[in-house]
């Protein structure tokens, strides 16, 4: 019985992180993923040219790894299993204006996500997160407009190649709003999987190889930031806001057993830019027309985690 609730607590932990291989492992060992994004100059709806490149930097650090059997609610024998996680995030994002970088400097993004995933008997599987961070120039970064977020989804299996996840989050920009999340994974055959997590993204997986996965994305993401913007008499604060929808092919490959390399291109449609003041006033919109999308990724995954390394081997499978 120990066993099958290990196994299933796994299959919640399959729908945390959908970049690059679909790997358990990355949840479990301490590893680093780098991310290269670039997008070439294309003219805004008001006439200026706008360029975006970003570079990011994820950490996931596992910090507790718990399986206890007891008696639980009306007295009744269960057995629970938690696996808790931080998930910290680096990125330099810079845009161009004309050809020349507004802000100067580019923003930086600092953030910081908790997460904890627990699966009993009798209460099921959920997963519960909260984070936040900050995206500033050089010149604000001190003076910050942070966000912050957290939800919590229940995960159900709905037999063994079907899960599905729902719940609610709530984000803090500006302004709190309340996001109904959905996820979802199908497997298709044995080497056919459809995924995702709405309504940020989806994806249809192929395993071409055991060590190699094609992927058709579609991505929901963008940025929110804080600059400077000088006048005659004073300095004011400004956001930006940016949105984007990619649509890509992406060809990730697991090597030499630490290392997932990726590959993505395709097309960033239905992309707005938006000039926010510190009443978050709306001061002006442009839309950008689609443009290529191209990005390069590698994660170096260590397996020096003794608490995780025990917790895989408990489970039976081999990742």
């Amino acid at each position: 019985m120990k066993k099958i609730s290990l196994l299933l607590l796994t299959c919640c932990f399959t729908h945390i992180l959908s970049a690059q291989t679909p790997s358990l492992s990355q949840l479990f060992y301490p590893n680093l993923s780098l991310r290269a994004e670039f997008m070439p100059t294309t003219t805004m709806s008001n006439g200026q040219k706008f360029g975006f490149s970003r570079n990011t930097a994820l950490g996931i650090i596992p910090l507790s790894t718990e399986i206890q059997a007891g008696i639980g609610f009306g007295k009744k024998a269960d057995i629970q299993a938690k696996h808790s996680l931080l998930i910290a995030n680096l990125a330099q994002i810079n845009t161009t204006i004309d050809g020349r970088e507004q802000p100067e400097g580019g923003y930086k993004t600092l953030g910081m996500t908790f997460v904890q995933l627990k699966a009993s008997l009798r209460e099921k599987f959920w997963v519960y997160a909260v984070g936040g961070g900050i995206t500033q120039t050089n010149e604000t970064f001190l003076n910050p407009q942070p966000y912050f977020y957290g939800g919590a989804a229940r995960l159900r299996i709905l037999g063994l190649r079907t899960q599905i996840l729902y719940g609610t989050a709530i984000v803090y920009s500006q302004k709190f709003r309340i996001i109904p999340v959905f996820g979802f994974t199908k497997a298709l055959g044995n080497d056919w999987k459809v995924s995702g997590v709405l309504p940020f993204r989806a994806s249809l997986t192929y395993k071409a190889e055991p060590w190699l996965h094609l992927d058709l994305n579609t991505v929901y993401d963008g940025y929110s930031a804080g600059y400077q913007e000088y006048s005659t008499a004073e300095k004011l604060i400004r956001r930006q806001n940016y949105q984007q929808v990619r649509f890509t092919v992406s060809a990730n490959a697991h090597v030499l057993n630490v290392f997932n390399l990726g590959i993505e291109g395709g097309l960033a449609g239905f992309r707005q830019v938006k000039t926010f003041n510190s009443a978050n006033e709306n001061l002006s919109t442009s839309s950008l027309p689609a443009a290529p999308y191209l990005g390069f990724s590698i994660r170096y995954i260590t397996s020096k985690s003794k608490l995780s390394s025990k917790f895989l081997k408990q489970t039976g499978i081999d990742f």
